[in-house]
């Protein structure tokens, strides 16, 4: 459904967006992720025909949208961070008014407002002057009027910026009832926003893509690989320098002993390695108490830190 191929936009000797390649398939949503600056609400922008970019290519339901951008208007919905809403309209004129400059049929209009109403969940709004709304309601508003013409793709940049936590789930939710009906980009700098209503992230830093691939997925695409807890009746320095000397072992980290005297320690695996084994016959050859001993998930927050910190190598983009 989209397809964008070494897009890159440049502002004199600065570098906004750099060769990003991606693909969204049809009724996925993706986000798109990245620290503020990264590049995300720029190429949000070139997608939807607002401005041109320096080289490269997009395609939106088979139209290129620098060639065919007329046909890409007619297919994509936009909700930019800030709603681009009237707010001395009721929400009802405001999205028939919107209805007629996407040249949608008289006709079809009343039957597509009152569908976009329903999906937003903002039917009971339908009279109401759009200023007296809260926040909340007017980013329903601002994504009702991206739907109303039943585009194919809809473009989201930040949609849940501002809001309280009550009005985030809320617009989530929203969010993912839209998927199959539509290809959603989701814009965001926020990891919950991600893991919570994407099918596959976009991890994008100064321009440049850093991984693509499903949340869970995302793990083994880390040089830091396995990451092993432990919890063992032990010295602490002799073990710590135990658990350094296994193949593959890096990044030990050893907590202080508890009042019970126990310690917990972190271990980080080689890509591939499975170290678990060699950890528990260090300790019990040791003559060491071990207590515990179990894998621990990188959370979305640990791969993101990991991709965009200065010094972190960039994972290789797979689809």
């Amino acid at each position: 459904m989209i397809e964008v191929q070494d897009l890159t936009k440049a502002y004199g000797s600065v570098t906004a967006v750099d060769h990003v390649s991606f693909t969204v398939n049809k009724g996925e949503i993706l986000g798109f992720l990245g620290p503020n600056g990264a590049g995300k609400t720029t190429t949000m922008r070139i997608l939807t025909g607002y401005m041109p970019a320096t080289s490269g290519t997009a395609r939106i339901a088979g139209f290129d949208v620098f060639n065919d951008s007329l046909e890409v208007r007619r297919r994509i919905g936009y909700l930019p961070e800030t709603p681009p809403v009237y707010p001395d309209m009721t929400v009802e004129d405001y999205l028939d008014f919107v209805a007629r400059i996407k040249n949608v049929p008289a006709e079809k209009r009343p039957g597509l407002v009152s569908d976009a109403l329903k999906k937003t969940n903002i039917e009971d709004r339908r009279t109401h002057l759009i200023k007296r709304l809260s926040r909340g309601y007017k980013q329903r508003v601002g994504l009702a009027q991206a739907l109303v013409h039943d585009p194919d793709v809809i473009i989201l940049d930040e949609p849940t910026v501002g809001l309280d936590p009550k009005q985030i789930i809320e617009v989530r939710h929203l969010i993912k009832a839209l998927a199959g009906d539509h290809t959603i980009i989701l814009s965001t700098h926020i990891l919950p926003e991600v893991s919570m209503t994407c099918d596959r992230v976009v991890i994008i830093n100064k321009g440049k893509i850093a991984a693509v691939d499903t949340p869970e997925n995302l793990t083994s695409q880390l040089k830091s690989g396995q990451r092993v807890r432990v919890e063992a009746q032990a010295p602490e320095k002799p073990l710590r320098d135990a658990l350094s000397q296994i193949p593959g072992a890096k990044n030990v980290q050893v907590q202080s002993a508890r009042p019970d005297g126990l310690l917990s320690a972190t271990v980080e695996g080689a890509q591939g390695k499975d170290i678990r084994s060699q950890i528990a016959d260090k300790i019990v050859t040791s003559g060491w108490l071990l207590y515990e001993l179990s894998s621990v998930s990188l959370s979305l927050e640990d791969i993101f830190l990991e991709l965009t910190t200065d010094d972190a190598t960039h994972a290789e983009p797979s689809n």
